[in-house]
Protein backbone atom coordinates (compact mmCIF):
# COMPACT_ATOMS: atom_id res chain seq x y z
CA UNK A 1 0.00 0.00 0.00
CA UNK A 2 1.26 3.48 -0.86
CA UNK A 3 1.04 6.25 1.73
CA UNK A 4 2.01 9.94 1.40
CA UNK A 5 2.88 12.33 4.21
CA UNK A 6 3.76 16.03 3.88
CA UNK A 7 6.82 17.26 5.76
CA UNK A 8 9.58 19.82 5.17
CA UNK A 9 13.33 20.35 4.94
CA UNK A 10 15.37 23.52 5.41
CA UNK A 11 17.43 25.03 2.61
CA UNK A 12 19.48 27.46 4.65
CA UNK A 13 16.67 29.03 6.66
CA UNK A 14 14.00 28.68 3.97
CA UNK A 15 11.52 25.78 4.17
CA UNK A 16 10.90 23.42 1.26
CA UNK A 17 7.99 21.00 1.09
CA UNK A 18 9.18 17.39 1.33
CA UNK A 19 6.78 14.61 0.42
CA UNK A 20 7.49 11.33 2.21
CA UNK A 21 6.20 8.46 0.09
CA UNK A 22 6.12 5.02 1.73
CA UNK A 23 5.35 1.90 -0.30
CA UNK A 24 4.68 -1.23 1.76
CA UNK A 25 4.79 -4.22 -0.59
CA UNK A 26 3.37 -7.64 0.35
CA UNK A 27 5.80 -9.29 -2.03
CA UNK A 28 9.53 -9.71 -1.87
CA UNK A 29 12.01 -10.22 0.91
CA UNK A 30 12.04 -8.10 4.07
CA UNK A 31 14.13 -5.10 3.06
CA UNK A 32 14.01 -1.35 3.63
CA UNK A 33 15.24 1.01 0.91
CA UNK A 34 15.38 4.80 1.23
CA UNK A 35 15.91 7.01 -1.83
CA UNK A 36 15.94 10.78 -2.37
CA UNK A 37 19.43 12.00 -1.39
CA UNK A 38 19.02 11.23 2.31
CA UNK A 39 22.06 12.18 4.40
CA UNK A 40 23.41 10.01 7.22
CA UNK A 41 21.10 11.35 9.96
CA UNK A 42 18.05 10.66 7.77
CA UNK A 43 19.18 7.14 6.76
CA UNK A 44 19.74 6.30 10.42
CA UNK A 45 16.17 7.29 11.14
CA UNK A 46 14.92 3.88 9.99
CA UNK A 47 16.35 2.21 13.09
CA UNK A 48 14.95 4.93 15.36
CA UNK A 49 11.55 4.61 13.70
CA UNK A 50 11.64 0.80 14.00
CA UNK A 51 12.29 0.79 17.73
CA UNK A 52 9.91 3.69 18.40
CA UNK A 53 7.08 1.86 16.61
CA UNK A 54 7.73 -1.44 18.39
CA UNK A 55 8.10 0.20 21.82
CA UNK A 56 4.85 2.13 21.17
CA UNK A 57 2.95 -1.10 20.53
CA UNK A 58 2.94 -1.12 16.72
CA UNK A 59 4.36 -3.86 14.54
CA UNK A 60 7.10 -2.82 12.15
CA UNK A 61 6.18 -4.21 8.71
CA UNK A 62 8.25 -7.24 7.73
CA UNK A 63 7.83 -6.62 4.02
CA UNK A 64 9.74 -4.89 1.28
CA UNK A 65 9.64 -1.18 2.13
CA UNK A 66 10.52 1.69 -0.20
CA UNK A 67 10.72 5.19 1.23
CA UNK A 68 11.06 8.07 -1.24
CA UNK A 69 11.85 11.61 -0.13
CA UNK A 70 10.77 14.10 -2.78
CA UNK A 71 12.08 16.26 -4.38
CA UNK A 72 14.75 13.66 -5.07
CA UNK A 73 17.42 16.14 -6.23
CA UNK A 74 17.73 18.04 -2.90
CA UNK A 75 19.80 16.77 0.02
CA UNK A 76 17.85 15.90 3.17
CA UNK A 77 19.45 16.21 6.61
CA UNK A 78 18.36 16.16 10.23
CA UNK A 79 15.99 13.98 12.26
CA UNK A 80 12.78 15.96 11.62
CA UNK A 81 11.61 13.35 9.08
CA UNK A 82 11.36 10.59 11.74
CA UNK A 83 7.70 11.23 12.56
CA UNK A 84 6.44 11.55 8.94
CA UNK A 85 8.26 8.32 8.02
CA UNK A 86 6.63 6.53 10.96
CA UNK A 87 3.21 7.96 10.04
CA UNK A 88 3.73 6.79 6.45
CA UNK A 89 4.60 3.27 7.57
CA UNK A 90 1.60 3.12 9.90
CA UNK A 91 -0.71 4.39 7.17
CA UNK A 92 0.78 1.88 4.72
CA UNK A 93 -0.03 -0.96 7.13
CA UNK A 94 -3.53 0.39 8.00
CA UNK A 95 -2.76 1.28 11.60
CA UNK A 96 -3.91 4.73 10.48
CA UNK A 97 -7.20 4.22 8.72
CA UNK A 98 -7.81 7.50 6.89
CA UNK A 99 -6.04 10.21 4.86
CA UNK A 100 -6.22 12.98 7.47
CA UNK A 101 -2.42 13.30 7.47
CA UNK A 102 -2.59 14.95 4.03
CA UNK A 103 -4.14 18.06 5.63
CA UNK A 104 -1.03 18.70 7.75
CA UNK A 105 2.69 19.29 7.60
CA UNK A 106 4.24 16.80 10.02
CA UNK A 107 7.71 16.86 11.56
CA UNK A 108 9.41 15.49 14.66
CA UNK A 109 12.37 13.52 15.95
CA UNK A 110 11.54 10.17 17.57
CA UNK A 111 13.14 8.76 20.69
CA UNK A 112 13.42 4.96 20.96
CA UNK A 113 10.49 4.84 23.39
CA UNK A 114 8.22 6.77 21.01
CA UNK A 115 8.62 10.22 22.60
CA UNK A 116 8.98 13.25 20.32
CA UNK A 117 11.95 15.55 20.62
CA UNK A 118 12.31 19.19 19.61
CA UNK A 119 13.21 19.99 15.99
CA UNK A 120 14.79 22.97 14.25
CA UNK A 121 12.81 25.35 12.04
CA UNK A 122 9.30 24.94 13.46
CA UNK A 123 8.49 28.57 12.65
CA UNK A 124 9.52 28.05 9.02
CA UNK A 125 7.37 24.90 8.97
CA UNK A 126 4.31 26.85 10.12
CA UNK A 127 4.93 29.59 7.55
CA UNK A 128 5.18 26.94 4.82
CA UNK A 129 1.91 25.33 5.93
CA UNK A 130 0.20 28.71 5.68
CA UNK A 131 1.71 29.33 2.25
CA UNK A 132 0.51 25.92 1.00
CA UNK A 133 -2.95 26.58 2.50
CA UNK A 134 -2.93 23.44 4.62
CA UNK A 135 -5.01 22.99 7.74
CA UNK A 136 -2.07 23.06 10.13
CA UNK A 137 1.00 21.31 11.53
CA UNK A 138 1.67 18.35 13.82
CA UNK A 139 4.89 18.88 15.77
CA UNK A 140 6.56 18.07 19.13
CA UNK A 141 5.21 19.87 22.19
CA UNK A 142 8.44 21.83 22.69
CA UNK A 143 8.00 23.52 19.30
CA UNK A 144 4.38 24.57 19.81
CA UNK A 145 5.09 28.14 20.97
CA UNK A 146 7.23 29.20 18.03
CA UNK A 147 4.91 27.64 15.45
CA UNK A 148 1.80 29.20 17.02
CA UNK A 149 2.93 32.76 16.28
CA UNK A 150 1.84 32.22 12.66
CA UNK A 151 -1.79 33.24 12.25
CA UNK A 152 -4.25 31.25 10.17
CA UNK A 153 -3.05 27.68 10.83
CA UNK A 154 -3.75 25.11 13.53
CA UNK A 155 -0.83 23.86 15.61
CA UNK A 156 -1.26 20.42 17.18
CA UNK A 157 1.54 19.56 19.62
CA UNK A 158 2.01 15.87 20.37
CA UNK A 159 4.24 14.24 22.97
CA UNK A 160 4.45 10.68 21.61
CA UNK A 161 4.01 8.67 18.44
CA UNK A 162 0.96 6.98 19.94
CA UNK A 163 -0.67 10.34 20.57
CA UNK A 164 -0.07 11.40 16.96
CA UNK A 165 -1.56 8.15 15.65
CA UNK A 166 -4.64 8.41 17.89
CA UNK A 167 -5.18 11.99 16.73
CA UNK A 168 -4.95 11.04 13.05
CA UNK A 169 -7.34 8.14 13.64
CA UNK A 170 -9.75 10.66 15.20
CA UNK A 171 -9.72 8.69 18.44
CA UNK A 172 -8.06 11.44 20.49
CA UNK A 173 -9.49 14.94 20.08
CA UNK A 174 -6.83 17.66 20.46
CA UNK A 175 -7.28 21.40 20.71
CA UNK A 176 -5.02 23.62 18.59
CA UNK A 177 -2.32 25.29 20.65
CA UNK A 178 -2.87 29.00 21.27
CA UNK A 179 -0.44 31.51 22.67
CA UNK A 180 -1.24 33.63 25.65
CA UNK A 181 0.21 37.07 26.28
CA UNK A 182 2.83 35.81 28.71
CA UNK A 183 4.69 33.63 26.20
CA UNK A 184 4.10 35.74 23.10
CA UNK A 185 6.86 38.21 23.92
CA UNK A 186 10.41 37.47 24.98
CA UNK A 187 10.90 38.36 28.63
CA UNK A 188 13.89 40.53 29.50
CA UNK A 189 16.55 38.58 31.33
CA UNK A 190 18.12 41.69 32.85
CA UNK A 191 17.71 45.43 32.75
CA UNK A 192 19.71 47.06 29.94
CA UNK A 193 22.89 48.88 30.87
CA UNK A 194 22.61 52.68 31.16
CA UNK A 195 24.76 55.29 29.42
CA UNK A 196 24.77 57.33 32.63
CA UNK A 197 27.42 54.90 33.92
CA UNK A 198 29.88 56.17 31.28
CA UNK A 199 31.81 59.18 32.55
CA UNK A 200 32.36 61.97 30.07
CA UNK A 201 32.36 61.12 26.33
CA UNK A 202 29.31 63.30 25.68
CA UNK A 203 30.35 63.89 22.05
CA UNK A 204 30.63 60.13 21.53
CA UNK A 205 27.23 59.59 23.12
CA UNK A 206 25.81 62.10 20.67
CA UNK A 207 27.33 60.21 17.74
CA UNK A 208 25.96 56.92 19.10
CA UNK A 209 22.51 58.47 19.44
CA UNK A 210 22.63 59.60 15.80
CA UNK A 211 23.79 56.14 14.72
CA UNK A 212 20.98 54.42 16.62
CA UNK A 213 18.36 56.87 15.35
CA UNK A 214 19.13 56.05 11.71
CA UNK A 215 20.63 52.55 12.11
CA UNK A 216 23.97 53.84 10.82
CA UNK A 217 27.19 51.85 11.04
CA UNK A 218 29.62 53.21 13.63
CA UNK A 219 33.39 52.98 14.19
CA UNK A 220 34.94 54.17 17.47
CA UNK A 221 38.71 54.75 17.60
CA UNK A 222 40.56 55.48 20.83
CA UNK A 223 43.18 54.20 23.27
CA UNK A 224 42.43 51.49 25.86
CA UNK A 225 40.34 52.46 28.86
CA UNK A 226 38.38 55.25 27.20
CA UNK A 227 35.05 53.39 27.39
CA UNK A 228 34.60 52.07 23.83
CA UNK A 229 33.32 48.66 24.96
CA UNK A 230 31.17 50.19 27.72
CA UNK A 231 29.55 52.49 25.18
CA UNK A 232 28.92 49.66 22.72
CA UNK A 233 27.35 47.45 25.40
CA UNK A 234 24.75 50.13 26.14
CA UNK A 235 23.56 50.72 22.57
CA UNK A 236 20.88 47.94 22.64
CA UNK A 237 19.15 49.78 25.49
CA UNK A 238 18.31 52.78 23.29
CA UNK A 239 17.14 50.91 20.18
CA UNK A 240 13.43 50.50 19.41
CA UNK A 241 11.86 47.04 19.86
CA UNK A 242 11.51 44.78 16.86
CA UNK A 243 8.48 45.32 14.64
CA UNK A 244 6.25 42.30 13.95
CA UNK A 245 7.79 41.60 10.53
CA UNK A 246 11.31 42.00 11.94
CA UNK A 247 10.49 39.62 14.81
CA UNK A 248 9.36 36.92 12.39
CA UNK A 249 12.49 37.31 10.26
CA UNK A 250 14.85 37.21 13.22
CA UNK A 251 13.05 34.39 15.02
CA UNK A 252 13.06 32.30 11.83
CA UNK A 253 16.87 32.43 11.67
CA UNK A 254 17.31 31.38 15.30
CA UNK A 255 14.62 28.72 14.94
CA UNK A 256 16.32 27.20 11.89
CA UNK A 257 19.58 26.88 13.85
CA UNK A 258 17.92 25.60 17.02
CA UNK A 259 19.07 28.67 18.96
CA UNK A 260 15.68 29.99 20.02
CA UNK A 261 15.63 30.16 23.85
CA UNK A 262 13.22 27.83 25.64
CA UNK A 263 9.86 29.39 26.39
CA UNK A 264 10.30 32.14 23.78
CA UNK A 265 7.64 32.26 21.09
CA UNK A 266 8.79 35.35 19.22
CA UNK A 267 11.93 37.43 19.73
CA UNK A 268 11.06 41.04 20.52
CA UNK A 269 14.56 42.25 21.46
CA UNK A 270 17.16 43.08 18.85
CA UNK A 271 19.92 40.46 18.77
CA UNK A 272 23.48 41.48 19.67
CA UNK A 273 26.34 39.35 18.35
CA UNK A 274 29.93 39.85 19.50
CA UNK A 275 32.23 37.41 17.64
CA UNK A 276 35.88 37.18 18.70
CA UNK A 277 38.49 38.55 16.33
CA UNK A 278 39.72 34.99 15.71
CA UNK A 279 36.41 34.13 13.98
CA UNK A 280 36.74 32.45 10.60
CA UNK A 281 35.02 33.58 7.43
CA UNK A 282 32.55 30.71 7.69
CA UNK A 283 31.69 31.58 11.29
CA UNK A 284 31.19 35.27 10.53
CA UNK A 285 29.58 35.16 7.08
CA UNK A 286 28.14 31.65 6.93
CA UNK A 287 28.83 28.61 4.78
CA UNK A 288 29.73 24.96 5.11
CA UNK A 289 29.07 21.97 2.86
CA UNK A 290 25.42 22.39 3.79
CA UNK A 291 25.31 26.22 4.13
CA UNK A 292 24.36 27.65 7.51
CA UNK A 293 23.96 31.31 8.52
CA UNK A 294 26.88 33.04 10.21
CA UNK A 295 27.16 35.79 12.80
CA UNK A 296 26.10 38.50 10.34
CA UNK A 297 22.77 36.71 9.83
CA UNK A 298 22.31 36.05 13.54
CA UNK A 299 22.69 39.83 13.97
CA UNK A 300 19.91 40.49 11.41
CA UNK A 301 17.78 43.45 12.59
CA UNK A 302 20.19 43.89 15.49
CA UNK A 303 23.81 44.78 16.26
CA UNK A 304 27.07 43.19 15.16
CA UNK A 305 29.82 44.39 17.52
CA UNK A 306 33.37 43.83 16.32
CA UNK A 307 35.85 44.79 19.02
CA UNK A 308 39.49 45.36 17.99
CA UNK A 309 38.46 45.59 14.34
CA UNK A 310 41.98 45.58 12.79
CA UNK A 311 42.75 42.30 14.60
CA UNK A 312 40.23 40.46 12.44
CA UNK A 313 41.61 38.76 9.36
CA UNK A 314 41.56 41.18 6.42
CA UNK A 315 40.12 38.37 4.28
CA UNK A 316 37.23 38.05 6.74
CA UNK A 317 36.64 41.80 6.97
CA UNK A 318 36.46 42.20 3.21
CA UNK A 319 33.58 39.71 3.21
CA UNK A 320 31.55 42.25 5.17
CA UNK A 321 31.26 44.45 2.08
CA UNK A 322 28.28 42.59 0.59
CA UNK A 323 26.07 42.51 3.73
CA UNK A 324 26.95 46.12 4.62
CA UNK A 325 25.88 47.26 1.16
CA UNK A 326 22.99 44.94 0.30
CA UNK A 327 21.70 43.60 3.62
CA UNK A 328 22.15 39.95 2.65
CA UNK A 329 24.81 37.28 2.16
CA UNK A 330 25.01 34.93 -0.82
CA UNK A 331 26.74 31.59 -0.20
CA UNK A 332 27.52 29.82 -3.48
CA UNK A 333 28.02 26.07 -3.71
CA UNK A 334 28.18 23.57 -6.58
CA UNK A 335 24.50 22.64 -6.31
CA UNK A 336 23.37 26.29 -6.14
CA UNK A 337 23.49 29.46 -4.08
CA UNK A 338 21.64 30.36 -0.89
CA UNK A 339 20.87 33.85 0.36
CA UNK A 340 20.77 34.67 4.06
CA UNK A 341 19.37 37.98 5.40
CA UNK A 342 22.03 40.14 7.06
CA UNK A 343 20.75 43.67 7.66
CA UNK A 344 22.42 44.81 10.85
CA UNK A 345 23.95 47.84 12.53
CA UNK A 346 27.73 47.44 12.60
CA UNK A 347 29.38 48.81 15.74
CA UNK A 348 33.16 48.50 15.65
CA UNK A 349 35.93 49.59 18.00
CA UNK A 350 39.65 49.95 17.43
CA UNK A 351 42.79 51.21 19.07
CA UNK A 352 44.70 53.85 17.09
CA UNK A 353 47.91 51.77 16.99
CA UNK A 354 49.09 48.23 17.70
CA UNK A 355 50.36 49.33 21.13
CA UNK A 356 46.95 50.75 21.87
CA UNK A 357 48.00 54.32 22.54
CA UNK A 358 48.26 57.42 20.41
CA UNK A 359 51.31 57.48 18.15
CA UNK A 360 54.14 59.99 18.32
CA UNK A 361 54.10 60.01 14.54
CA UNK A 362 51.52 59.05 11.97
CA UNK A 363 53.42 56.04 10.61
CA UNK A 364 52.47 53.71 13.50
CA UNK A 365 48.84 54.76 13.19
CA UNK A 366 48.77 54.39 9.42
CA UNK A 367 50.42 50.97 9.62
CA UNK A 368 47.91 49.61 12.15
CA UNK A 369 44.75 51.10 10.70
CA UNK A 370 46.02 50.30 7.21
CA UNK A 371 44.69 46.79 7.89
CA UNK A 372 41.25 48.30 7.26
CA UNK A 373 40.68 48.82 3.56
CA UNK A 374 39.30 52.06 2.16
CA UNK A 375 36.21 50.36 0.67
CA UNK A 376 35.33 48.89 4.08
CA UNK A 377 35.76 52.23 5.89
CA UNK A 378 33.70 53.85 3.15
CA UNK A 379 30.74 51.66 4.13
CA UNK A 380 30.84 52.80 7.76
CA UNK A 381 28.65 55.89 8.13
CA UNK A 382 30.10 57.40 11.30
CA UNK A 383 33.75 57.50 12.42
CA UNK A 384 34.28 58.95 15.87
CA UNK A 385 37.35 59.40 18.04
CA UNK A 386 37.01 58.36 21.68
CA UNK A 387 39.59 60.40 23.61
CA UNK A 388 40.97 59.68 27.05
CA UNK A 389 38.65 60.91 29.81
CA UNK A 390 40.09 63.85 31.83
CA UNK A 391 40.49 63.33 35.57
CA UNK A 392 37.98 66.07 36.30
CA UNK A 393 35.23 64.28 34.39
CA UNK A 394 36.07 60.93 35.98
CA UNK A 395 35.60 62.35 39.48
CA UNK A 396 32.74 64.72 38.69
CA UNK A 397 29.44 64.14 40.50
CA UNK A 398 27.49 65.62 37.62
CA UNK A 399 25.61 62.88 35.78
CA UNK A 400 26.03 62.67 32.04
CA UNK A 401 23.42 61.85 29.41
CA UNK A 402 21.42 58.77 30.37
CA UNK A 403 19.85 56.07 28.22
CA UNK A 404 16.29 57.31 28.78
CA UNK A 405 17.12 60.67 27.19
CA UNK A 406 18.90 59.05 24.28
CA UNK A 407 16.14 56.48 23.78
CA UNK A 408 13.53 59.22 23.56
CA UNK A 409 15.50 60.99 20.83
CA UNK A 410 15.96 57.71 18.94
CA UNK A 411 12.29 56.76 19.17
CA UNK A 412 11.14 60.20 18.00
CA UNK A 413 13.50 60.06 15.00
CA UNK A 414 12.42 56.51 14.12
CA UNK A 415 8.76 57.54 14.30
CA UNK A 416 9.40 60.34 11.78
CA UNK A 417 11.14 57.87 9.48
CA UNK A 418 8.22 55.45 9.80
CA UNK A 419 5.77 58.18 8.85
CA UNK A 420 7.95 59.29 5.94
CA UNK A 421 8.52 55.88 4.36
CA UNK A 422 5.26 54.23 5.50
CA UNK A 423 7.44 51.24 6.43
CA UNK A 424 9.72 50.18 9.27
CA UNK A 425 12.92 51.12 7.47
CA UNK A 426 15.59 53.48 8.89
CA UNK A 427 17.39 56.28 7.07
CA UNK A 428 20.47 54.10 6.59
CA UNK A 429 18.43 51.82 4.30
CA UNK A 430 17.25 54.59 1.94
CA UNK A 431 17.69 53.73 -1.72
CA UNK A 432 18.86 56.25 -4.34
CA UNK A 433 15.33 57.35 -5.21
CA UNK A 434 14.38 57.98 -1.57
CA UNK A 435 17.71 59.70 -1.03
CA UNK A 436 17.01 62.10 -3.87
CA UNK A 437 13.49 62.83 -2.61
CA UNK A 438 14.11 63.21 1.12
CA UNK A 439 17.71 64.47 1.30
CA UNK A 440 17.58 67.44 -1.02
CA UNK A 441 20.23 70.06 -0.16
CA UNK A 442 19.89 73.83 -0.36
CA UNK A 443 22.43 75.97 -2.25
CA UNK A 444 24.33 76.80 0.94
CA UNK A 445 24.40 73.12 1.92
CA UNK A 446 25.65 72.18 -1.56
CA UNK A 447 28.50 74.68 -1.19
CA UNK A 448 29.42 73.23 2.20
CA UNK A 449 29.26 69.73 0.75
CA UNK A 450 31.55 70.72 -2.13
CA UNK A 451 34.14 72.07 0.27
CA UNK A 452 34.03 68.84 2.27
CA UNK A 453 34.36 66.71 -0.86
CA UNK A 454 37.40 68.71 -2.00
CA UNK A 455 39.16 68.84 1.36
CA UNK A 456 38.43 65.33 2.61
CA UNK A 457 38.45 63.54 -0.73
CA UNK A 458 35.10 61.86 -0.02
CA UNK A 459 33.86 59.22 -2.42
CA UNK A 460 30.42 59.17 -4.04
CA UNK A 461 29.35 56.55 -1.50
CA UNK A 462 30.57 58.76 1.36
CA UNK A 463 28.61 61.65 -0.14
CA UNK A 464 25.42 59.60 0.11
CA UNK A 465 26.35 58.43 3.61
CA UNK A 466 26.75 62.03 4.77
CA UNK A 467 23.32 62.94 3.41
CA UNK A 468 21.70 59.97 5.15
CA UNK A 469 23.32 60.90 8.47
CA UNK A 470 22.31 64.55 8.01
CA UNK A 471 18.72 63.42 7.40
CA UNK A 472 18.82 61.50 10.68
CA UNK A 473 20.17 64.51 12.58
CA UNK A 474 17.38 66.64 11.09
CA UNK A 475 14.84 64.02 12.22
CA UNK A 476 16.23 64.17 15.74
CA UNK A 477 15.78 67.95 15.70
CA UNK A 478 12.28 67.64 14.24
CA UNK A 479 13.32 69.60 11.13
CA UNK A 480 11.58 69.13 7.79
CA UNK A 481 14.63 70.10 5.71
CA UNK A 482 18.35 69.46 6.11
CA UNK A 483 20.15 72.69 7.05
CA UNK A 484 23.82 73.64 7.28
CA UNK A 485 24.13 72.70 10.97
CA UNK A 486 22.80 69.18 10.29
CA UNK A 487 25.12 68.74 7.33
CA UNK A 488 28.17 70.11 9.17
CA UNK A 489 27.68 67.63 12.02
CA UNK A 490 27.30 64.78 9.54
CA UNK A 491 30.49 65.82 7.74
CA UNK A 492 32.53 65.90 10.94
CA UNK A 493 31.72 62.21 11.43
CA UNK A 494 33.69 61.54 8.21
CA UNK A 495 36.88 63.27 9.31
CA UNK A 496 38.64 59.93 9.66
CA UNK A 497 38.36 59.31 5.90
CA UNK A 498 41.41 61.41 5.20
CA UNK A 499 43.24 60.78 8.46
CA UNK A 500 43.08 57.03 8.27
Amino acid sequence: MLAKVHSFILIGIDPLMCEVEVDVSQRGLSKTTMVGLAQTAVKESIERVRRAMINSGYAFPSHHLLINLAPADVKKEGPALDLPIAIGLLRGTNFIQNEVQKDFLIAGELALDGRLRKIKGALSLALLAKQKKLRGVIIPEENAREAAVVDGIEVYPVATLSQAVSFLNEQLPLEPYELNGEVYQASKVAEPLDFVDVRGQEAVKRAICVAAAGNHNLLMIGPPGTGKTMLAQRIPGILPPLARSESLETTRIYSALGLLPDGIALMDERPVRTPHHSATAQALIGGGSIPRPGEVSLAHNGILFLDELPEFSRYVLEMLRQPLEGGEVTVARVHGSIKFPARFMLVAASNPTASGYGPTDSRARDKYLGKLSGPLLDRIDIHIEVPAVPYGELTSRRAGTDSATMRKQVMNARQRQRERFKLDIPNAAMDSRQLKTHCELSDSCLLLMKQAMDELGLSARAYDKVRRVARTIADMEGAEKINEAHLAEAIQYRLLDRRF
